[in-house]
């Protein structure tokens, strides 16, 4: 019995050592331990649906792929900022979103995906995805944009966070919102 208890004992100390040692040879942090035992957000056409269907805050609308409205939702509408909950969507028009993904996945981003989407009647197609290099239609680069937000705001643009204004106007953008083809409108009696 008290050999058994010794084996045990040394070899969960063996494995204990051998993280420590991953840990400190390797860099690795434990959020990044922790981001490789999760199970990864899938993110694809079907994660994405009628703009004005997900819930607005101050003009932009957001959601979360996990179900995690109400963390998401506390953060988008903090006045101080804070950081948004694996799974958040963030989209100011139908064509563009940016998605947090698990801790660890893009430190430079801040772990957010930048997406530019193709929106019809028949739905949503990914057009282009990435970190750092996602160019949206008029040309501009999703990450050199939002890289400009103040850390509070975990790279999420609004007037006074610190990135460029947008060279569209608030009726602009609002009747890009509202033309989403992805929303099906009511059906008449």
């Amino acid at each position: 019995m008290l050999k058994h208890t010794l084996r045990t004992k040394l070899s969960r100390l063996r494995i204990g050592a051998a993280l420590s040692f991953a840990v400190l040879t390797l860099g690795i942090g434990a959020t990044q331990l922790k981001a490789a035992t999760e199970q990864p957000l899938q993110v694809d056409e079907s994660s994405f649906d009628c703009l004005t269907a997900m819930t607005a805050v101050r003009g932009f609308f957001v959601d979360n792929l996990l179900g995690n409205l109400d963390a998401t939702l506390a953060v988008a509408r903090s006045e101080q900022g804070g950081a948004y909950p694996t799974g958040s969507v963030v989209q100011l028009v139908p064509t563009e979103a940016m998605v947090k993904l698990a801790p660890g996945t893009s430190p430079v981003t801040n772990d957010w995906e930048f997406l530019e989407l193709g929106v019809s009647e028949a739905g949503s197609t990914i057009v282009g995805r990435g970190f750092t290099d996602v160019v949206n239609r008029f040309g501009g680069n999703c990450f050199g944009c939002h890289i400009k937000a103040e850390p509070k705001w975990d790279f999420v643009c609004e007037t006074g966070h610190g990135c460029d204004p947008l060279a569209f106007t608030r009726e602009m953008i609002e009747s890009a919102q509202n033309s989403d083809p992805r929303c099906k409108a009511p059906e008449e009696v």
